[in-house]
């Protein structure tokens, strides 16, 4: 079928003018282009085709100076959602992506960086999403359209008055914006709304508000632009609008009905309003307590709310809010439910364990191998390690999966692993081999046929991770934001629209459904603490709270329409200091449950020691160092929690499949609080080992009676980590606090066996 493609948008940069273009006729040969008007080095950006979900991109390089170019190098930004997939062809050699989200373009070695005297070269590419032109664009440091580069950005600044409107009347917006060259323009945005833009200084816009209909809190920004692309988007100004009703005092007039009102099985409790006004209701909203659920707009007025296990058991109040345009509002009289779900089989805890992507490396840990050890029969719950949340050129944050290839500085990621790997029938859960035109393959298939042999199975897509928490506090930092983030990994992981690799056939809207059940969210950590790189604010507690109901009302929404509850969890640290930057009590109305990461209490991060345990059960006071690191223990964790508000059966222990060691340990108290000369030799990592290395160590085992935890020792060397019996005890205190059950990381340290994961289930069941 022909289609018309239309691209809005003209932007101007330098001498270059990208330019929007329209066509009926040949659709396929051209969707946008850069023309020249200097001298030097310029750069044409073409397309050779174009689809629903990508095109074929093609640079043309003319060299317009008397001498010949003997090297070049290419940078520059897309506009919208285009991005290159794969390596390059032609006189191209590479593409990579950037971590400010440009790409740089090399030649090839064999002769792609000679450009004569007034010729020119091609370098062709495979694109994904949307080509709308680029900007920020230069060759060998200097401007796309010949001449000199600017690279520095304009000044922006943005003040809003009144901040508070309390009559109808006008927000007035005014920017100040400067530029080394001189601002092109100024766009206002409400959120991530456009809402006008302003070529002339002084640059202003006047946002009116009518009725109270419109109250609320808003956020404004201005983004400058100057002549080379370059822009700066200011920080927000918040308003709020607070218009009093005028002329119409009247109430709505509401009632809620729930069914069912005793919910004995995972499904939905169904709530219908019935709201009727003098003049019109505008929305009804609907709470569980105190708890906004979620809005509607339209008559009939209904919300879902999804219950997928018996942990959720217990008595709930719902009530519905009724708005009319003036802004009078009532609330219904409270209906209560009871949401009482048998107990799943293989017992009421819940036995989590988390799959590294990157274990069908070197490891050689498949999906496969969680049914052929006896692992999955034991396990509730799969978490997927990991997805990654990317920064975007448009200054927002969205979950992703890219190509290695593509990855840049944008700290890895991997389709291949995830869905485009074909499988071997050897290789495969169900003896099956991947074909090389399946849309879905790699470990998201597996994984999706595991389920189907074990159909009580969940399996959640974990987000961040300790490498991977990079954007978390920007991403959350405003509810336009985290609406975006949300949105972008409920609509990849759940609804399963992954993007598509022409290249091996994969991907596509809709491939990926039914894979994940929910999601867990790893962000390590809230306001600090992880790796230098991350990002980190004051503000982090509050919006971690805010990006969990942000995702509980999304997928909630989504059950509402699926009639499938989706569940939601976290990963939690396993430091009181750490939980000090969190607000757990709040928690409990989002979250399914709570992963606690009760291990790497201590390690070889610390080289000279003391030695130590990582993962005990209780608090020695008699060992070493100074607080908070020397209180840290599993006992000292959930007490945290559970005097935080947190409800015992939301609370899953973290247990670890790998221990931590020291060497060059003086043969003193066995090992124990003894000093070292540095880690201790591991197979990937030094002071790391897995158990099913560690099981056959040739040393002494010890038990310390106050901890509850073990370690062996051989004159030298000493390995802290859990074995069956330490899991037995974790067990026991599992049961004894009432908990929701364990959380294993991660199942390739387990034998072939599955001794570890066996213990577990045995004891906990």
């Amino acid at each position: 079928m022909k289609k018309s493609l239309l691209i809005t948008g003209l932007l101007v940069m330098g001498a270059v003018t990208f330019v929007a273009c329209s066509s009926e006729t040949t659709p396929l040969a051209q969707t946008a282009k850069v023309t020249q008007q200097a001298t030097g080095l310029t750069a044409v950006f073409t397309t050779s085709s174009a689809w629903d979900s990508g095109f074929n991109g093609v640079i043309t390089l003319t060299n317009n100076t008397a001498a010949a170019v003997t090297n070049w190098t290419l940078n520059f930004k897309f506009n919208g959602t285009a991005n290159i997939s794969g390596a390059p062809w032609g006189a191209g050699g590479s593409a990579t992506k950037n971590a400010d989200g440009s790409y740089t373009i090399l030649p090839n070695t064999w002769g792609g960086g000679n450009i004569p005297a007034g010729g020119s070269v091609t370098v062709s590419y495979g694109g994904t999403g949307v080509f709308s032109g680029v900007n920020t664009c230069t060759i060998n440091g200097a401007s796309c359209a010949g001449g000199s580069s600017d690279t520095t950005a304009p000044t922006s600044s943005i003040t809003a008055s009144p901040t508070n409107l309390t009559a109808a009347g006008n927000v007035n917006l005014s920017a100040t914006a400067t530029d080394n060259v001189g601002v092109t323009k100024v766009e206002f945005y409400r959120g991530t709304t456009l809402i006008a833009t302003d070529t002339t200084a002084p640059y202003s816009y006047a946002d009116a508000f009518g009725s109270s209909s419109q109250n609320g809190t808003y956020s404004y920004t201005a983004k400058a632009f100057d002549a080379a692309g370059n822009t700066k988007t200011s920080t927000a100004a918040s308003v709020t609008v607070n218009i009093a009703g005028s002329g119409d005092t009247i109430a709505p007039t509401v009632s809620l009905a729930a069914s069912p009102t005793n919910l004995t099985a995972a499904g939905n409790v169904n709530l219908t309003a019935t709201a009727s006004d003098n003049v019109g209701v505008s929305k009804v909203e609907f709470y569980r307590g105190t708890t906004l659920l979620g809005t509607d707009t339209t008559a009939p007025y209904t919300y879902a709310h999804a219950y997928s296990n018996s942990s959720q058991n217990g008595s709930y109040s719902y009530t519905a809010k009724a708005f009319d345009a003036a802004g009078n509002n009532k609330t219904s009289t409270a209906v209560n439910v009871t949401v009482n779900i048998p107990v799943q089989p293989g017992g009421n805890y819940r036995r989590v364990a988390y799959f590294s992507q990157w274990g069908i490396y070197g490891r050689g840990y498949k999906v496969q191998n969680i049914e052929t050890s006896g692992t999955a029969s034991t396990l509730t719950h799969i978490n997927y390690a990991f997805g990654n949340v990317y920064a975007q050129p448009d200054g927002t944050y969205k979950c992703g999966i890219i190509t290695r290839a593509e990855s840049g500085n944008q700290d890895g990621g991997d389709a291949f692993a995830d869905y485009q790997k074909g499988f071997a029938a050897a290789e495969s859960v169900d003896g099956v081999a991947d074909v090389w035109d399946q849309k879905l393959k790699g470990n998201f298939n597996q994984l999706k046929k595991l389920k189907a042999k074990y159909p009580n199975l969940k399996v959640l897509i974990s987000l961040g991770g300790w490498t991977w928490s990079k954007w978390f506090s920007n991403a959350s930092s405003t509810d336009a934001l985290r609406k975006t983030l949300v949105s972008s990994c409920i609509d990849i992981y759940i609804k399963g629209n992954l993007p598509v690799d022409s290249g091996s056939a994969t991907g596509g809207a809709g491939v990926g459904a039914g894979v994940f059940d929910g999601i867990d969210i790893d962000w390590e950590y809230p306001g600090g603490g992880g790796l230098p790189t991350n990002t980190a604010s004051a503000a982090d507690k509050q919006n971690f709270t805010l990006l969990l109901k942000e995702f509980r009302t999304q997928l909630n929404a989504l059950s509402a329409t699926t009639g499938k509850p989706y569940q939601l969890t976290i990963a939690a640290p396993g430091g009181a200091d750490k939980v000090a930057n969190q607000e757990p009590a709040l928690y409990k109305d989002y979250l399914d449950f709570i992963n606690i990461m009760t291990y790497d209490f201590r390690g070889a991060w610390d080289a000279t020691g003391p030695t130590n345990f990582h993962s005990n059960l209780y608090t020695d006071p008699n060992g070493p160092g100074t607080a908070p690191s020397k209180n840290y223990s599993v006992d000292n964790i959930v007490t945290t929690f559970l005097n935080a508000g947190v409800p015992a059966n939301k609370l899953v222990v973290g247990i670890p499949f790998y221990g931590r060691g020291w060497t060059g340990v003086p043969n003193v108290n066995n090992g124990l609080y003894q000093s070292a000369s540095g880690a201790a030799p591991g197979t990937y990592e030094a002071g790391i080992e897995d158990y099913k290395v560690l099981k056959n160590f040739a040393g002494t085992k010890f038990r310390n009676a106050v901890t509850k935890q073990m370690w062996v020792y051989n004159g030298s060397t000493f390995w802290s980590y859990d074995d069956e019996q330490v899991i037995a005890d974790k067990a026991a205190y599992i049961k004894a606090k009432g908990l929701g059950g364990s959380m294993v990381w991660s199942l390739d340290g387990d034998d072939s066996t599955a001794t570890l994961a066996k213990a577990i289930y045995n004891n906990l069941k």
